[in-house]
């Protein structure tokens, strides 16, 4: 049979039918395609509206992080991920550190850039001077462009202009820089860039191009720190060993990219739960872990005079409680009352938190037994469950790879094997 990938009119179709012209057009059989029928928690009238060309839903295990302090209230943590031990690590870095108080946080508040390229400009260090001194028209073009934003109390905060040398010529940037309170804000600021280029290329002669949003949100910034002793986390050998492993991470950006990979791990996993732009969070994350010039830790690790293990993080932190799928997504909706924040501010000291406790719990356990241990544990059920085994043998063929050390497929089946015939 002859397949295509060019269906006119997919988009038309009813959701059944797109399966089938699926079926048609793909290896995959029409058998085989009837798990994207179940939509779970996830209505399929709601997916449709979601996104384009829709057949179906993936379901992500979403679990509790439990133990968590944040600024002196307990918080329940809901994380979305498919992978091993993240929720774990939460716990028991929370845990370990209750006793010190929890987490402090602090944000920079909610504001968003939008980029204004302009190329063309004759007068560059002159066309800037020019932008810079008519702020308040400046003012008046964005703000009337959502006066929604601006009775809820944001709206234009400022404008910064950059000349940015390329290979081709020197770009004037103009950067709007918005107070979006609650929302991510992607849609307000693309907008007000939009309505303001071609009046800045009116006042510099310049030719617009780019009108859009950074993600790298250093306006944004959420904060975190937490101390830990060394009774609380098993010696000052630990904590010396998980000193060691930030000083790598501080100084080699191949071990930086780990290092901060676990932080997202955390990170990640809560803004996917309540809705967020996990794209957005994670591209500006590991550009402000550049913004020095190089990159490194999106974290700081040190010992006090009282030799406690102090942790703080510094995340941009674009996140919102509306807009998005935060209003759309049943499970984003309950996630965020789980969570019982008020702002989006109070989200992003949230989600920080959780990147700094995920990060802990990676460098001890990197310090101690091994990143291994602990996550090969967990993920044996995965494995037991991949050569077959149901129910109760589930948790036996584990259990059984654990004790054995060896964590892979092919020992899970022989094991499983064993199981059935005694």
């Amino acid at each position: 049979m002859s397949s295509s990938s060019r269906i006119s009119g997919f988009h038309k179709l009813s959701i059944p039918e797109r399966l089938q012209k699926v079926a048609e057009n793909s290896p995959a059989s029409l058998d085989t395609l009837k798990v994207f029928e179940e939509f779970g928690n996830l209505p399929a009238e709601t997916a449709d509206r979601m996104i384009e060309n829709v057949i179906g839903s993936l379901s992500i295990p979403v679990g509790v992080a439990t133990n968590m302090v944040i600024d002196g209230k307990d918080v329940l943590i809901p994380m979305a991920t498919e992978e091993s031990s993240v929720v774990a690590a939460v716990c028991n870095a929370a845990r370990q550190c209750r006793d010190s108080g929890g987490f402090i946080t602090s944000t920079t508040g909610s504001l968003m850039i939008a980029q204004i390229q302009l190329t063309n400009v004759a007068d560059c260090a002159n066309a800037r001077l020019k932008i810079l001194e008519r702020i308040e028209e400046i003012r008046t073009i964005c703000n009337d462009a959502d006066p929604l934003l601006i009775k809820l109390g944001g709206g234009f905060h400022d404008v910064d202009v950059r000349m940015v040398k390329a290979k081709n010529e020197t770009m004037l940037v103009t950067h709007i820089i918005v107070d979006t309170r609650d929302a991510m804000g992607a849609n307000t600021v693309n907008t007000m860039a939009e309505k303001l280029a071609p009046v800045l290329a009116g006042w510099t002669g310049g030719k617009p191009y780019l009108r859009i949003l950074s993600n790298l949100a250093d306006r944004r910034l959420a904060r975190a720190r937490a101390v830990w002793t060394p009774e609380a986390i098993g010696g000052t050998d630990v904590r010396d060993g998980m000193m060691q492993a930030y000083y790598f991470a501080e100084a080699d950006p191949y071990r930086a990219a780990t290092h901060n990979k676990g932080i997202m791990n955390g990170v990640s996993a809560v803004v996917l739960a309540t809705g967020n732009d996990t794209r957005a969070v994670e591209s500006g994350a590991h550009a402000y872990a550049a913004h020095s010039g190089r990159y490194t830790s999106l974290t700081t690790w040190e010992v006090d005079v009282d030799g406690n293990l102090c942790g703080s993080i510094e995340i941009p932190m674009p996140v919102g409680l509306v807009g998005g799928a935060t209003k759309i997504h049943p499970v984003a909706k309950a996630s965020l009352d789980i969570l019982g924040v008020q702002t989006a501010e109070d989200l992003a000291k949230a989600i920080a938190a959780v990147g700094l406790a995920q990060n802990f719990a990676a460098m001890r356990a990197l310090a101690t037994d091994g990143i291994q241990k602990g996550h090969m544990g967990l993920h044996a059920k995965n494995i037991a469950v991949m050569a077959g085994a149901v129910g109760d043998e589930i948790d036996t063929i584990a259990k059984t790879l654990v004790q054995l050390g060896t964590v892979r497929v092919d020992v899970a089946e022989q094991e499983l094997a064993k199981l059935r015939t005694t």
